[in-house]
């Protein structure tokens, strides 16, 4: 198990282009933990914005009556990657990583993988 600071290191050195993670509760909207962003990527505005995103798409779920879960909503920019998942793990619903990658860097694939294996080692 490790904790929220130990696992956003982890995905901005171990994940090729990371520019920037967050860990979110998407109840609130609040970043519980960031590491990296910048001038360029307010990781707290990241956080709150997403919110929006996550609780959108499982409302709309829920109205479709889908029986499923998310796994990660990832949004494609012109030079970024932001991948959202959503964490299932040890009562940790509820929350989300945010993980912002350099589209030029990064691997999508093995971020995913690698974003994966963080959120079952994290404990919140």
């Amino acid at each position: 198990m490790v904790n929220v600071e130990t696992a956003l290191k982890e995905a901005t050195t171990t994940i090729e282009g990371a520019i920037g993670a967050a860990l979110v509760d998407y109840g609130s909207g609040m970043a519980l933990g960031t590491i990296g962003g910048g001038k360029d990527l307010d990781l707290a505005v990241a956080a709150a914005g997403n919110t929006d995103v996550v609780r959108a798409k499982v409302r709309t779920m829920e109205m479709l009556g889908l029986k499923d879960e998310i796994e990660d909503i990832l949004i494609t920019l012109g030079g970024q990657y932001h991948l959202i998942r959503l964490m299932k793990s040890r009562g940790s619903t509820g929350f989300f990583l945010y993980l912002a990658l350099d589209k030029k860097r990064a691997n999508l694939a093995m971020a995913r993988h690698q974003l994966k294996k963080i959120e079952a080692d994290l404990e919140v």
